[in-house]
């Protein structure tokens, strides 16, 4: 049993390290202001996903073109993830950030006016970097400047980046594209992000350059990681487009992804300063973690994804009428993530089971969702998001105390990109997964209803009005396969609590 006291500095590897300042409301406006941010550039993914047939049309854009966009810009930002923790020790995690800050919201500027669509996927995939490099400053300033009483609170304002960032991608876009106009979808970064540039600037203490790290450089791990990761994501994201393993792009960028990545974490091992410490796979907790983690994220995206795109196919739902459920589950995460922190920080609660409690709730919202109808609509989708409210948070905070309960202070950096890294790959394999699922079971469904009408005599009937309803029931069906196939991944997730996480007691400052 083991204590999350994890206090330390990003840069407390070196001698050198500056001491933390004192903890007060200076400290507290930085926080806000990564934290900001990072919602921001999660904020900007989504909204631009859901408001893509949009852009396309504003900007005489194929479906094709539209989908490397979206591609590019995640390959780069999951990419970025692994290797902005020793960008950040190196160049000092304040400058560093307000550079990633400034970058990312230039570019947003920038790109409704891109002249063409090369120089658009150009702007787009160097967006992603920079937006890519926030999600690791979030949990570096969390654990290295707050205190240990309060330590936990920090890390449920990550947690907003699983929770409640996603679910209001679908109600921005709609607002954009609806009321204002398409080019907000990529403007609406830029108050937000001043904001946090300014409190990062107040809040965050200057530590001293450390260019003597490039002496001890891995470049052999940036050449391998790099390529690996980005091959891997936009080969999992244009898969289900390309048919897969049919795809000769497709065969090659995993192929060869997966060839990259094997190298490069073996060159990790034996590294002296790598970026990802391969040891750290040995202790329990954390690989529970991770692994629990990209479980999570999966029901988490598809609780997001079924509703919004049965109400658009079978309904006709436009993104801001499928906007209330959305905000249903997202708006509430402000006030249920700082109560389960609260639940969590209690000694005698077993995070573990505030885990378990909360993948039930998942399940079961998601057993409900398996017995929708065709004639479900907005409303009816309300039962299962007041589910979601408590059962997302309790599902991501308790994993954020065990991964980063049972390492050192000289292990936070190694432990913020398994953990980020983990995050974004797991996000895009969720995508890949829902998409081929969606695929075989439409097709699935589709094949039997139209074998099963074969064999039933009709007679004056409307074929175009016949085939619109074989369609909408196909549609149906799959989303029930698809929320039972969530119900099972949580479900499974639960089993392993019982066998791999060992007990963490909430972060206290020493006696």
């Amino acid at each position: 049993m083991t204590s999350l006291t994890v206090t330390a500095p990003l840069a407390a590897a070196s001698p050198a390290a500056v001491t933390p300042p004192v903890f007060g409301p200076r400290i507290i406006i930085g926080l806000v202001g990564v934290l900001l941010a990072v919602l921001v550039s999660g904020l900007n993914e989504m909204v631009t996903k859901v408001a893509l047939a949009d852009i396309r049309g504003a900007l005489a854009i194929g479906y094709d073109e539209g989908t490397w966009l979206v591609a590019s810009y995640t390959a780069t930002s999951v990419a970025a993830m692994a290797f902005a923790p020793w960008c950040a020790v190196t160049f000092s995690l304040r400058r560093f950030t307000l550079c990633a800050i400034s970058a990312f919201t230039l570019l947003g500027v920038l790109c409704p006016f891109a002249p063409t669509y090369e120089s658009l996927l150009v702007m787009r995939t160097l967006q992603g970097l920079a937006g890519g490099a926030l999600p690791p400053m979030l949990m570096t300033v969390a654990l290295r400047f707050l205190p240990a009483n309060v330590k936990l609170y920090g890390l449920a304002g990550y947690a907003l980046t699983a929770t409640f960032g996603p679910g209001l991608g679908t109600p921005l876009a709609g607002l954009w594209t609806e009321y204002v106009g398409w080019q907000w979808t990529f403007w609406q970064i830029i108050a937000p992000c001043l904001i946090a540039m300014a409190a990062v600037a107040y809040g965050l203490p200057q530590d001293p350059l450390r260019l003597e790290r490039f002496k001890q450089f891995n470049w052999r791990g940036l050449l391998l990681g790099f390529p690996a990761i980005c091959m891997l994501v936009i080969g999992i994201l244009q898969g289900n487009r390309l048919d897969w393993f049919e795809s000769s792009l497709i065969c090659g960028l995993l192929g060869g992804g997966l060839l990259l990545l094997v190298l490069f974490l073996i060159n990790e091992w034996s590294q002296p300063i790598p970026f990802f410490k391969m040891q750290m796979l040995g202790i329990r907790n954390l690989s529970f973690a991770l692994l629990t983690l990209a479980g999570v994220l999966v029901v988490l995206l598809a609780v997001i994804i079924i509703p919004s795109s049965y109400l658009a196919q079978v309904q006709g739902y436009r993104p801001v009428q499928t906007a209330p459920i959305m905000l249903l589950a997202a708006l509430p995460q402000l006030i249920a993530l700082p109560l389960v922190a609260a639940l969590c920080n209690l000694r005698w609660v077993d995070c573990r089971w505030v885990l378990g409690l909360g993948l039930s709730m998942l399940a079961l919202s998601c057993i409900g969702g398996s017995q929708l109808t065709s004639v479900w609509i907005r409303d009816d989708f309300y039962a299962l998001q007041w589910l979601q409210i408590f059962g997302q948070p309790m599902a991501v905070l308790p994993l954020l105390m065990l991964s980063t309960g049972s390492i050192t202070p000289m292990e936070g950096p190694y432990a913020s990109a398994w953990f980020n890294t983990v995050k974004g790959l797991s996000a895009v394999v969720a995508t890949g997964v829902i998409e081929a699922l969606t695929t075989s079971r439409l097709h699935f469904h589709s094949t039997m209803l139209v074998d099963n009408l074969g064999n039933s005599p009709l007679t004056n009937s409307d074929s175009a009005g016949l085939a619109h309803r074989l369609h909408d029931q196909a549609v149906v069906l799959t989303a029930s396969d698809l929320y039972l196939c969530m119900a099972g991944v949580a479900l499974t997730l639960i089993l392993l609590i019982f066998w791999l996480p060992t007990r963490i007691y909430p972060p206290r400052a020493p006696t």
